[in-house]
């Protein structure tokens, strides 16, 4: 390969003055084959350097030098500070010099996108680690998730990200997958209110946003990593589908990656009908469709609907993937194919190059260099953000005892497997998880105590007594013994148990860390309750990344704390939780199963999955439901009332209730709205959220909660496939989580049926007045 030393070749689509359409239309049509064809791949600079972070990435190492990937240009540059730990300030150099050859490799002088996993933070050495997306959830607050996102985006942007592979928007659907932790919870409400904000804080910041993943992952048959997924049309639309179609509609998301599941026997990565028919001329998406990581090579070798690379290449071009991730490996050779439709390969490099257009990579003064600004990837305002999230994330499950928050604490025992392991904080996609396994020498990169440290930050007078009493992972029982001891010793036990993130069966939580049950790893249920045997006072934290079935231990402890992964400021927030200091606001994003294995569904279920007695012998109830969560003050719903009590199949019902602070102390209440329709032409969910809301009270104020439902709210997916809002009787019930009876109010629909798309209203609007 040679690399030019002439002036790129210019034209109109180098004028930033015209529509980006138009910029990539002229450019377009000025290119060979060849060259459109390498606006479709990507390279991975320094791949042999990741170890074990995607799936099965040994199968399909590239075998291309950098220089050879790049001949006529690129699409894509994959992970340049993800890979390996390097220094902010030699990463972004570094990017700006495999963005030089990059350019200079082509005729028109057209960079990379260059992108980077951005799930709980940039994933980039020395860079901030927010909670996890379950935690983030757990908030029920979207203007937080903005701020975080925003500001993950002006730090890629800062030193040359153009895209982002996030959010996870895909809807918990079975708590034993591995990525749970990755996802926003079991509820498409709260999933596409969070996604979409997540969405718009990025993009913002001038990054693309990437929602993953395109779609029925999280619905796998037995939870199992890319395993066909169990859904049927009215479940796939009604809940899977409809956080990616409010990103997209309301949020116009920049791309969207394919799932590794097939629906059906259809792989989505070779499915026209999801790609382009619904996303494009459905839903009206314009951004770019990215594969996920070897996806296009999967078509072949694991789902055999092509027979061999260049069939699935061919596949996924028509099915509507445009971009191949994360090495050129289908979207090379075979697509020079003069067999192979222009007009399929044009369609891709338009998308491509308008993206790239936006973006001001065809701008004239666009120069790798031009990203100068100092590298801070863990300053002042991402600890501030982080801390909030985390604060706000923490859920007190139980406290029947009053044993929260602690009060003199003197002799303490602080005993289990994810009490002093700072691993334990963070998700599988931090870069301390994802990425320094591998490089066990590096250290961390940003400062994260562990849960012991921060108690003993918090209770600095306290006489603190430490034991691991078992692995997180494995059969060894030979810390019990201590474990037991330290706990009959002290006033008070502080049982710290739960999950270690990893990839692929190097964790107990993560991508390919499935489970078949939902106990605690390892023997960590032995140790709980060996502990609660002997201990004098115990209060339970549970840090995972799924919810586990501690319903019989939560009985027994005298309070329960729940926290996923809340990344770095996440110790202090949970001794801060324990202390008082931090009156907690958390509510469950999803379930926490009650029996011993704990069931695989979750809230959103029609009344022959709820218990049933005489029908079967296994109860679904959960130990603690969905938007549960306790406060150190108590909050009531005192009333709740609508304007109109019937309204036409086309209006909008406004709801006003009154919560009330009925305690001593300042607290954060989240109130929730839940519909249910009791007769409707096919089954549905017994509850589903519509609304919610976090309101600040004083002791003693009360406040009004104004919301504004569209009678949309009510639409769902009919026999015929069409989605529709039904005549009949609805309830609307404002409640502090899916499990609280709350207080009812019915409303009458009346008119004909009326067929609904994509326009419909999708949010509820709130407000909180003056009582």
């Amino acid at each position: 390969m040679t690399i030019s030393d002439e002036r790129p070749t210019t034209g109109l689509w180098n004028d930033p003055a015209l529509p980006a359409s138009v910029r990539a239309r002229a450019l377009l049509d000025t290119m060979t084959r060849a060259e459109k064809v390498a606006q479709l791949g990507s390279t991975w600079p320094g791949h042999d350097e990741s170890g074990d972070v995607a799936p099965m990435q040994d199968t399909f190492r590239g075998a291309e030098s950098f220089d050879e990937a790049i001949v006529d240009g690129l699409g894509h540059l994959t992970r340049v500070f993800g890979t390996a730990p390097v220094d902010p300030e030699a990463g972004r150099k570094r990017l700006a010099e495999f963005q030089e050859r990059v350019t200079a490799a082509n005729r028109f002088g057209i960079p990379a996108i260059a992108h980077e996993e951005c799930l709980t933070g940039f994933t980039a050495w020395q860079a901030t680690v927010y909670p996890t997306p379950l935690a983030w959830a757990a908030t029920f607050n979207p203007a937080l998730v903005h701020r975080m996102a925003a500001a993950i985006g002006s730090d890629m942007a800062a030193v040359g990200i153009h895209q982002g592979l996030s959010p996870v928007v895909d809807v918990v659907r079975d708590y034993r997958w591995g990525r749970v932790e990755e996802t926003l919870g079991e509820d498409p409400y709260l999933v596409s209110e969070l996604g979409l904000s997540y969405v718009q804080g990025l993009q913002s910041a001038g990054v693309v946003a990437t929602l993953k993943h395109f779609a029925g992952y999280s619905a796998s048959r037995a939870a199992r990593n890319h395993a066909p997924a169990a859904v049927g049309p009215r479940e796939l639309a009604d809940l899977i589908l409809v956080p990616f179609e409010k990103a997209v509609v309301k949020g116009r998301v920049g791309s969207v990656m394919n799932a590794y599941n097939d629906i059906d026997g259809v792989p989505c990565g070779a499915s026209e009908e999801l790609l382009t028919r619904l996303l494009r001329e459905s839903w009206g998406f314009e951004g770019t469709v990215v594969s996920d990581y070897w996806a296009i090579a999967f078509l072949a070798s694991l789902h055999h609907v092509a027979a061999d690379i260049p069939d699935a290449a061919r596949a996924a071009l028509r099915a509507g993937i445009d971009v191949e991730l994360p090495h050129t490996t289908a979207y090379g050779e075979p697509l020079l194919d003069e067999g192979l439709p222009a007009e399929l390969v044009d369609r891709a490099v338009l998308r491509v190059l308008t993206q790239k257009a936006e973006l001001g990579l065809l701008d004239p003064d666009w120069n790798p260099g031009q990203y100068t600004a100092p590298a801070d990837f863990d300053s002042a305002r991402n600890r501030s953000v982080a801390r909030e999230l985390a604060e706000e994330s923490v859920v007190l499950l139980d406290n029947s005892s009053d044993l929260l928050p602690l009060a003199g604490a003197r002799s303490v025992a602080v005993i289990g497997p994810t009490a002093d392991d700072v691993r334990c904080l963070f998700g599988c996609y931090s870069f301390p998880n994802h990425v320094l396994p591998h490089h066990p020498d590096t250290p961390l990169g940003v400062e994260a105590p562990t849960v012991l440290d921060a108690f003993r930050r918090e209770f600095p007078d306290a006489e603190v007594r430490h034991e691991t009493g078992c692995q997180v992972i494995g059969d060894d029982r030979s810390g019990i013994a201590a474990a037991v001891a330290a706990a009959a010793a002290a006033d008070v036990t502080i049982l710290v148990v739960g999950d270690r993130s990893g990839m692929f069966g190097h964790g107990s939580s993560g991508e390919g860390c499935d489970v078949s049950v939902l106990t605690l790893p390892g023997v960590q249920d032995e140790l709980v309750e060996a502990v609660l045997d002997a201990a004098n006072q115990v209060v339970l934290v549970v840090l995972s990344g799924r919810p586990y079935a501690i319903g019989r231990h939560a009985r027994r402890a005298g309070a329960t704390v729940q926290a996923f992964f809340p990344g770095e400021e996440g110790a202090a927030a949970i001794a801060g939780v324990l202390s008082g200091r931090i009156n907690p606001s958390g509510r469950l994003p999803v379930q926490i199963p009650g029996d011993e294995a704990g069931q695989p569904g979750t809230y959103l279920a029609p009344p022959l999955a709820l218990k049933s007695d005489g029908v079967s012998n296994i109860d679904p109830t959960p130990a603690f439901p969905f938007g549960h969560g306790l406060s150190y003050t108590t909050f009531e719903i005192e009333s709740a009332s609508v304007d109109e009590a019937v309204v036409s199949v086309d209006a909008t019902i406004t709801l006003r209730a009154r919560v009330s602070n009925t305690g001593e102390r300042a607290g954060t209440c989240v109130p929730q709205l839940y519909l249910t329709d009791p007769v409707a032409s096919v089954t549905r969910p017994v509850r589903q959220l519509i609304a919610f809301t976090r309101v600040d009270l004083a002791a003693g104020e009360t406040r009004v909660i104004e919301f504004e439902v569209h009678t949309d709210m009510a639409a769902f997916t009919g026999r015929d496939l069409r989605r529709r809002v039904e005549p009949g009787d609805l309830t609307l019930t404002v409640a502090r989580s899916a499990g609280d009876r709350g207080i009812p109010v019915q409303v009458t629909l009346q008119g004909d049926e009326r067929i609904v798309d994509s326009t419909r209203t999708m949010t509820t609007p709130v407000r909180v007045l003056p009582a």
